[in-house]
Formats: C-alpha cells, sequence, structure tokens
C-alpha cells in the first residue's frame, strides 16, 4: 500500500483567529500560542498582517525570530507597501513565506475595489512578481474565490502561478460554499488550469453555515494538498475550519481520504486549553474532539457497550488527542512529584521555579477544596504562567453592602516585592464596582471594563470559580483571568491582572482590523 498523501496544515490562529472578536492576543501571548503550535507540528505559522500595525508587525518578526522547524507566514494585500513591510517583518525566519490577496468576486470588483477582470489580473501578477524577487515561498489568494465565476478565476490562479505562486490559496471568505460547491471549485481548478501541478491548492473556509471543516475536506477530496485552520475554529465572524477537528477527520477516515497530516494529535487538547486560556473564548462543552463532553457517555445503554467495548460508541480514543486517561484527583497530601508527574501528562511544560509557585498555590487550594481536578491544575499552571515581577497582587479585601445600602471596598495591594498599599472607595453600583474603583485609586489606572464572565472550573460546592474580564484604556484592549474558590476574589484578581496590563500598554489596538483573506 501507499503511504497517504500529506496534506500541509496552515495555522492562521494569530491572523485570521485573533480577528475573532475579543480574541486579540498581546506579544507575550502571540509567541506563547506559536512556541505551542511548533510543538503541535503544524506546517505552517500565518502570524499576522505587518501593515496592520506596528503591533503585528512586532509579532510577526518576533515569531518569525523564534519558530523553527516551521515556515513562518505574512498577509500582504497585493500592494507594494504591504508585500515590502511582509518581507522586512519575516527577515529572520527560518522558512519565511509571504502571503499575498486580492479579491476576485464580482461584488468586491464592483463594489469594494471598483476595478475590472484585467486590472485585477495585472494587479495579481505585480503583487505575487514582487513578493517573489523577495522569496520563494509565495502564496497567492483570490479572496471570495468561491463567489468568483469559475472561467474567471481560472484566469487568475493560471496568471498567479505563472507570476511565481507556489501554493494557490482558495478561501470561502464569507462561509457561503456547501461541501458540493467547494469540491466542484477545486476539481474545475484541477481540470481547467493547465500549470496547476506546479503549485499547491490550499483551502480556506470560513464556517458562517458551520460547513468549514465538511468544505476543507471536500476541497482535500478534489485536489487540495493544504488546508488553512484554526485552534478551536476561532476566526472572523463564526470563525474557521477547526484545526484540530480537520485533522482527526482525516486521521480517523484514512480509509476514506487516504491523506493524513504531521500534526502531533496527542499536543490538540492541551493547544486548544492554552488558545481558550489567552484569548478568553471558552470552548463549548460539546466541542468535537477538545471539548469536555468529546468522550463523555451518560446513556446506559452507551456505557454499558462502553464496557463491554469501547469502539462500540467511540470512533478515537481520547488520550490520542491530549485527554489524560483517568480525572487523577489529587489533595493536600500529594507531594511535588505528584503534581509535576500530573502537570506534564496535561501538557505542560514548567520551569523549576514556576513549578515551585504553582505547588505552593495548589497547597493553598488544597486547604479549601477537598479534591483537586484536572481543570483545577490547569487553572493555576495558567495563573502563574501569565504572572511577571513588577505586577500588582491581591493581598486582600473587604467589602460592605446591603440592599439599598451604599458599597464600600477596602482592598491591598502589592506590587512586586514591594509594600502593602491599602485604599478604600465608597460607592459604585455594586460590590465588585467598588472593588475594581478601589484597585483604580491603588494603581492609578482607569480602565472601562466591556465584558466580565464567571463560570466554574469543576464542579461542586468548593469547586474554583473562573473570572474572565476584557476592558478597554487608552484605545487598547487589555484581558485578565482570576481563579478562586472566592469568585469575588477571583473576580478582584482578574481586574487586577486587567490593570497590570493596561499599565504595561502593550495590548492591541481596539478594532485595528482588515481586510480579511
Amino acid at each position: 500500500m501507499s503511504a497517504p498523501r500529506q496534506i500541509t496544515i496552515f495555522d492562521t490562529t494569530l491572523r485570521d483567529g485573533e480577528q475573532s472578536p475579543g480574541a486579540s492576543m498581546n506579544l507575550a501571548e502571540k509567541l506563547e500560542v506559536a512556541e505551542a503550535l511548533v510543538g503541535l507540528r503544524v506546517d505552517v505559522i500565518e502570524a499576522g498582517f505587518p501593515i496592520a500595525s506596528p503591533g503585528d508587525f512586532e509579532a510577526v518578526r518576533a515569531v518569525a525570530g523564534q519558530a523553527k522547524g516551521v515556515q513562518v507566514c505574512g498577509l500582504a494585500r497585493c500592494n507594494d507597501n504591504d508585500i515590502d513591510r511582509a518581507w522586512e517583518a519575516l527577515q529572520q525566519a527560518e522558512a519565511p513565506r509571504i502571503h499575498v490577496f486580492l479579491a476576485t468576486s464580482a461584488i468586491h470588483r464592483e463594489f469594494k475595489l471598483k476595478m475590472t477582470k484585467e486590472d485585477i489580473v495585472q494587479r495579481a501578477i505585480a503583487g505575487v512578481t514582487r513578493a517573489r524577487n523577495l522569496c520563494d515561498n509565495i502564496e497567492f489568494s483570490p479572496e471570495d474565490a468561491a463567489r468568483t465565476e469559475p472561467d474567471f478565476l481560472c484566469r487568475v490562479v493560471e496568471a498567479a502561478i505563472t507570476a511565481g505562486a507556489t501554493t494557490v490559496n482558495i478561501p470561502d471568505t464569507v462561509g457561503y460554499a456547501t461541501p458540493t460547491h467547494m469540491g466542484r471549485v477545486f476539481a474545475t481548478l484541477v481540470e481547467r488550469v493547465p500549470n496547476i501541478d506546479k503549485a499547491v491548492l490550499s483551502a480556506h473556509c470560513h464556517d458562517d453555515l458551520g460547513l468549514a471543516v465538511a468544505n476543507s475536506l471536500a476541497a482535500v477530496e478534489n485536489g487540495a494538498g493544504q488546508v488553512e485552520c484554526t485552534i478551536n475554529g476561532i476566526g472572523e465572524r463564526a470563525g474557521n475550519c477547526s484545526l484540530e477537528e480537520v485533522v482527526m477527520a482525516l486521521r480517523t477516515r484514512a480509509d476514506y481520504y487516504d491523506a493524513d497530516t504531521r500534526v502531533n494529535a496527542q499536543r490538540l487538547v492541551p493547544t486548544s486549553r492554552l488558545v481558550s486560556s489567552v484569548t478568553g473564548l471558552s470552548v463549548q462543552r460539546n466541542k468535537a474532539i477538545v471539548g469536555r463532553n468529546a468522550f463523555a457517555h451518560e446513556a446506559g445503554i452507551h456505557q454499558d457497550g462502553m464496557l463491554k467495548e469501547r469502539t462500540t460508541y467511540e470512533i478515537m480514543r481520547p488520550e490520542d488527542v491530549g485527554f489524560a486517561k483517568t480525572d487523577l484527583v489529587l489533595g493536600k497530601h500529594s507531594g511535588r512529584a505528584a503534581l509535576a508527574d500530573r502537570i506534564k501528562t496535561l501538557g505542560y511544560q514548567l520551569d523549576n521555579e514556576t513549578l515551585i509557585d504553582v505547588f505552593e498555590a495548589f497547597k493553598r487550594l488544597a486547604d479549601k477544596k477537598k479534591e483537586i481536578y484536572d481543570a483545577d491544575l490547569i487553572a493555576l499552571v495558567d495563573k502563574q504562567s501569565g504572572a511577571t515581577a513588577d505586577d500588582w497582587s491581591l493581598v486582600s479585601y473587604e467589602v460592605k453592602t446591603t440592599t439599598d445600602g451604599v458599597p464600600s471596598a477596602t482592598v491591598t495591594l502589592r506590587r512586586g516585592d514591594g509594600d502593602k498599599v491599602t485604599d478604600t472607595f465608597f460607592g459604585g453600583d455594586g460590590p465588585l464596582d467598588a472593588l475594581f474603583r478601589a484597585v483604580e485609586k491603588i494603581t492609578g489606572q482607569a480602565v472601562e471594563v466591556r465584558e466580565f464572565r464567571v463560570h466554574s472550573v469543576t464542579h461542586g460546592k468548593d469547586a474554583q470559580g473562573e473570572a474572565n474580564i476584557e476592558a478597554v484604556a487608552d484605545g487598547r484592549v487589555y484581558k485578565g483571568r482570576g481563579v478562586s474558590t472566592d469568585t469575588v476574589e477571583a473576580s478582584t484578581m482578574a481586574f487586577v491582572a486587567t490593570v497590570n496590563r493596561a499599565i504595561s500598554g502593550n495590548g492591541p489596538e481596539v478594532d485595528q482590523r482588515m481586510e480579511s483573506v
């Protein structure tokens, strides 16, 4: 038997995924996610859109310098400034790729670009040619390809390949296609573009109709050699093709697709958790592959079948995608070695100093909570990983409130290893508002909260509560997270974390969105 066809996995979590409302990442977070993507063994990391902002440029340049063993890609429109800026950001990449795009559909030509078909072809040729003069690895995307007339799409693709494109990506930019439609688009290109063998065909599908994964698989069936996708399927509007879903579909149904990827599937769940933690976008419980319920069986008939033979109701093993075989329960008598082993099993690599900090936090939690589950440990690790030496930290708080009375909050904070600072705020719209205002008084940093969420990390009355806050300060977006068995404390910790990031001033700009493939 011949080896299965290898499909290139082009991850755009750091570019298109970050365009999901509320998913903006700062530089440190992007580097952390990029490191996880390297461990996941994706083939290409699209690190950003360098011309979009100075922050995006710096992020692409930093990822290009750090990520090894993977291609690093920067997005550019088909104009000289964009392409030159992308190449400047990619200079340190071990294997750089420039991704140029230009809309081709009739609706985009008429209303957005106001260009003729001939203008589009010439602009595409010029853009690819300029990029190819800088870099050997060039990807071209005809934006809104799924709604482009087939004859014209074939013409543009042929011209781009002749100009030097080594990958041609076919985007369903607005999630309009169906699997049969998308398959026909790829089949048409394979049949009618004479130089199609000179480039890799790629699919980039959005999930507006819930068909991104199905459309991507239809593209693979009809000649695509690359799939563009994101962790957890995050992205513009309803999101993108989910990386974990398309990878496991190809692997589980290798008998049908005769295709596979080089992705290390056991890193899927840890990477999913990281992206969820960094972006603040929770993964739905019933999400395929990485959701908490993905391998849960409650129906009696199903449980009976599972006890007799696992494959009666499971087509994949949970450990194959990174779930631990058992949810081992730890307690206050568990030692550091047991904790370290469990954290490693969950997919985290901690240095000794961070492990010590996590262990101390674990012991404090064990005094409050009888049983500590994997989700508790993940929350502790994520909380410790984001801290820096100069951050403010919550020492204590006291809040007083009644149904009709004026709330008051007294907060004590410490910055780094410095002295404690205490202040009180009277008023506000409730106890949490009073606590937040007291934090602002101490730190001197005001923020405008625009999203605030609290949910349980595990189950039971003593479960930890996780608070997530997104706020705006000076035109930039900042996110913070707090975890505690006390939800008021968790909320205050999340606000302090948000303020710390606002003080650093390196958050992404509000609504810095540009065009999207």
